[in-house]
């Protein structure tokens, strides 16, 4: 859920993005933008399920997965202070990985610029701007 209000919102700075930089191929920016961070995230996701499962084999041996019937019932590791940040871990860190790695691609091929946390992520408060001044109704 998280990850695809923030795949509207990569599309949308890519769209910004590519119009500033007079691009001729903005929609193919927006694309690339909105397909990369989903295949970024699917990634991430899938690297955090093989941490998950690499930490339950462990502790049940090599036999946990028969076992255990590979269900992946492990709320015992999500119990305490521990838990609660390994679960915000596991829901927020491939989506601002993936931001971070579409940020870069948007700083190199789109905007250009030389790298520096500012151009990095220029452009963010005017989409927000934007979309606040969408919701006014003209007088």
């Amino acid at each position: 859920m998280i990850s695809g209000m923030v795949m509207i919102f990569v599309a949308l700075w890519f769209y910004q993005s590519a119009m500033k930089a007079k691009l001729s191929n903005v929609l193919m920016w927006v694309a690339i933008g909105a397909v990369g961070f989903f295949a970024l995230v699917w990634v991430f996701q899938s690297v955090n399920i093989y941490i998950l499962e690499s930490f339950r084999a462990s502790e049940g041996g090599a036999g946990y997965e028969a076992i255990q019937g590979a269900d992946r019932k492990n709320a015992g590791d999500f119990l305490g202070f521990s838990g609660y940040l390994k679960s915000l871990y596991e829901e927020l860190s491939p989506s601002i990985f993936s931001f971070l790695a579409i940020a870069f691609v948007r700083l190199k091929f789109i905007t250009k610029e030389s790298f520096s946390v500012a151009n990095l992520f220029s452009g963010i408060k005017e989409i927000f701007q934007s979309i606040k001044h969408s919701f006014k109704t003209p007088e």
